[in-house]
């Protein structure tokens, strides 16, 4: 017993608070609130819609992916039906899935490469690169992109017409108001040998690269083990590229694997999926909490960590009830495609024996009643070129510009230290400066890739088969409005976050690591 008369509110007020009054159980309290609030939005117009859907005898569902197409794309991995593969609305909607990723892919790339050269030469002390970097920067960024495509389709159409002797090199690049057609580069069908030998060879060259690495840590000095670590992979390209043929012996096996896929029972495949998904979601909360111990044991776990805890496990049932009761038919298909992929793998390994990996051809003219370009060289169509063009040159307008700031953020000190050192700017610029720029250069370069990824949609003002394009023609002929653009947000979505995904892991792995 205490004397002191403030001693019962002193321990009042350090005890817990009260529960409408714990910060934590507040936040908490209205994160689930407003999730709610949205989910029963999103669930009230998704009602709604198919309500009055229904009433207009247009009922909501996706049966009809396996209904013939009955129209004709411009351009893709397959346009019309044929007695190879049916043109089915759920292949026409991935021919225009497979475009949209082909011009995003080469987009990311090129606008990368153009704007880094760019925001370079913005700060260059050559006057005429200084300036025509920032013409072309103040000129790019500031013009809609839609207008720089359909101004590129214009350019385009307005070229010669198609003929044998069309330049400007006749029979090696063709440029006319068809397209632009260039000798193609391809895969053959001893590709996959030759990759798969390169990748074992690799990984000796890896262990031996290693071992002479901890010998020059040993003996100091330089070895020169960077330069002799790649003449090792460049014979290793050569020994693969003339013993392909003996990895043919996989060919069987996978074909093997392809058979015993396909006779898993769908109970048994639902059960397998059901164990991966609840162990992933044990092993990301065990690797999780081992992160937060410290040598003094657990560390305490902050609300935000719960919350990850908790979003694992329920995303691992929500998975489970998806694969028993939400979508059955999930566990058939996972059969199936898995039995299709190794089955392919068995062909590409089986047919390709003594094959070479690489091939190329040069464009050539179809002729008949139309000349055209034929299927030998790498054709771009005016729309898909304009669309390609119009994007690159105005993304990398404002990837230049976040290149030339992630440089300038770089301290002088560090160019200082480095014409210190006697490296010439050229040096200091590739091993020093943008090293430590592109810590800062990574996140807006995410978002500018989840621009040119989004923006591939304006490709339905030029006529390009991308995949909103492709999905306009299907609703007008069925009516599934409302089913197409789920299937436009679930794709988009998965590209924006596997783009997020790549970005913030080499984000992590350029962050400064603190002790």
């Amino acid at each position: 017993m205490t004397d002191n008369p403030n001693a019962a509110s002193v321990i009042q007020l350090g005890g817990r608070p009260p529960i409408w009054r714990n910060a934590a159980v507040l936040k908490w309290t209205v994160q689930f609130a407003v999730l709610i609030a949205v989910l029963g939005v999103f669930w009230f117009l998704i009602a709604e819609a198919r309500t009055n859907l229904s009433a207009k005898g247009i009922p909501v569902g996706y049966d009809w992916l396996d209904d013939p197409a009955n129209f004709q794309l411009a351009e893709g991995i397959q346009t019309v039906d044929s007695p190879e593969r049916r043109l089915t609305m759920s292949r026409a909607l991935w021919v225009g899935m497979v475009n949209t990723l082909r011009i995003a892919a080469l987009g990311i790339i090129f606008a990368t490469i153009i704007g880094v050269i760019v925001g370079i030469s913005r700060l260059s002390k050559n006057y005429v690169a200084r300036r025509f970097s920032s013409v072309y920067v103040e000129t790019l960024r500031n013009i809609p992109v839609l207008v720089q495509i359909i101004l590129w389709l214009a350019i385009l159409g307005s070229l010669g017409k198609l003929t044998a002797d069309t330049g400007p090199i006749p029979g090696w690049i063709i440029i006319s108001q068809k397209g632009i057609s260039l000798p193609r580069v391809f895969l053959a069908d001893g590709f996959y040998q030759f990759v798969s030998l390169l990748i074992v060879l690799s990984i000796g060259i890896r262990f031996i690269s290693r071992s002479w690495r901890r010998r020059q840590e040993r003996e100091g000095g330089d070895q020169r083990v960077g330069l002799k670590t790649f003449g090792l992979f460049v014979v290793a390209v050569v020994v693969s590229w003339i013993a392909n043929p003996v990895m043919g012996f996989l060919g069987p096996i996978f074909d093997a694997i392809s058979d015993g896929w396909g006779a898993i029972p769908q109970g048994l495949m639902q059960t397998l999926l059901s164990v991966v998904a609840i162990g992933a979601a044990v092993a990301w909360i065990k690797r999780f909490l081992n992160s937060r111990r410290t040598p003094a044991g657990m560390a305490k776990l902050i609300d935000d960590d719960w919350f990850r805890m908790v979003f694992a496990g329920v995303a691992s049932l929500i998975g489970v009830w998806v694969l028993w009761r939400g979508w059955p038919g999930l566990s058939s298909w996972m059969v199936n495609s898995g039995s299709d992929f190794w089955g392919v793998l068995g062909d590409k390994f089986g047919d390709g024996r003594g094959a070479m990996p690489f091939d190329a051809m040069r464009p050539t003219l179809s002729e008949g009643r139309f000349v055209n370009y034929g299927d030998t060289g790498l054709t771009l169509t005016v729309f898909y070129a304009a669309l390609f063009l119009g994007l690159v040159f105005y993304t990398s307008s404002f990837i230049a510009e976040i290149v030339r700031g992630g440089i300038l953020a770089v301290p002088a000190g560090q160019s200082e230290a480095a014409a210190a050192l006697g490296l010439n700017r050229s040096q200091a610029l590739r091993k020093v400066v943008l090293p430590q720029a592109f810590r800062v250069i990574m996140p807006p370069l995410g978002n500018q890739y989840l621009n040119i990824t989004k923006n591939t949609s304006l490709g339905i003002a030029v006529g390009f088969s991308e995949i909103v394009q492709v999905g306009q023609t299907v609703y007008n002929k069925n009516s599934q409005t409302l089913a197409v653009f789920s299937i436009y947000m679930i794709f988009y979505l998965a590209c924006s976050l596997t783009i997020s995904l790549v970005v913030n892991s080499v984000n992590r792995r350029l962050a400064i690591v603190e002790r």
